[in-house]
């Protein structure tokens, strides 16, 4: 029998590290009130933030970190590579500055993923190359990229296969959640031992009303949020819900009291493909 999951349950990633199982998204959080949202989710019992350059709210989730009470090596935060930012050089120098600009990190970022699989060929591997040497010189612990395709991915794993050491995916994050499984991505990651990550697990709170969730709502006593987190959670995701309101921020931690069955888990699965956000993973090679 598994064990019982909580608010303080981890996952092993490839790199050795461990992340929490259950993340908070600063994801269009205005940096002006992120550092007392984040705040607020620390004190709840979040320990995984994450964040992106592209958000525009690193500092602010720095700042939070450090004013807690909290040990920098309790609270697991990931960042990303801004999207527009492409190639070796850029990638060095975003991954430097971050670290330059926001010392309460102490030095290190938990998780760096690419934000995005756009650019050619070049551009993609030149930023994985990058962030291999960032993670040898104690700058990153664990590795990882978002959105990319299954073109993507294999495109990084030939490469590796060519490098005498050419880094460890360790984590993928994509919009996951009953409504775009991505079964592809899934199948490749669990066959790579790659942790997969759910951004925008409440699907947007587009879906409150959906009758495949309505019953479930009403029989565990839960809401439509907490629902689709749990089951995300009993798929094997990482989900990383956001939310700048307190009541929600502690209502979608609270997902660890009930159980889906695996009748309901089944009842979830839409087979559909029908993203809420962006969807770079159809993006083709370019050479």
């Amino acid at each position: 029998m598994p064990p019982k999951l909580s608010l303080s349950s981890t996952i092993r990633l490839a790199s050795g590290y461990s992340m929490p199982l259950l993340g908070f998204g600063v994801y269009q959080t205005p940096a002006s009130i992120c550092q007392s949202v984040v705040t607020t989710a620390l004190t709840t019992g979040y320990r995984h933030i994450d964040s992106a350059t592209a958000y525009r709210n690193e500092r602010a989730c720095a700042l939070a970190i450090a004013a807690s009470p909290l040990p920098r090596s309790s609270i697991f935060f990931t960042t990303k590579l801004p999207p527009k930012l492409r190639g070796y050089d850029r990638t060095v120098a975003s991954i430097d500055g971050i670290l330059r600009e926001n010392p309460e990190l102490e030095g290190y970022i938990d998780l760096y993923l690419i934000h995005a699989p756009y650019g050619s060929s070049a551009d993609r591997l030149g930023q994985w190359r990058a962030m291999v040497e960032a993670q040898k010189a104690g700058k990153i612990r664990s590795l990882g990229v978002s959105n990319y395709g299954v073109q993507h991915l294999e495109e990084l794993k030939n490469w590796q296969r060519e490098q005498e050491d050419g880094g460890v995916l360790s984590v993928g994050q994509w919009e996951l959640h009953p409504w775009l499984q991505r079964r592809d991505i899934v199948d490749w990651c669990r066959r790579e031992g790659v942790v997969m990550q759910a951004y925008a697990p409440i699907v947007r709170a587009t879906r409150q009303e959906d009758p495949l969730l309505v019953p479930l709502v009403e029989k565990y006593n839960k809401t439509p949020a907490q629902v689709l987190l749990r089951w995300s959670l009993q798929m094997g995701l990482v989900p990383l819900p956001k939310s700048v309101n307190e009541d929600r921020i502690r209502e979608n931690a609270d997902v660890f009291d009930f159980e889906l069955t695996e009748e309901e888990v089944k009842v979830l699965d839409t087979g559909k493909y029908e993203p809420c956000c962006w969807d770079p993973t159809k993006e083709k090679i370019q050479k």
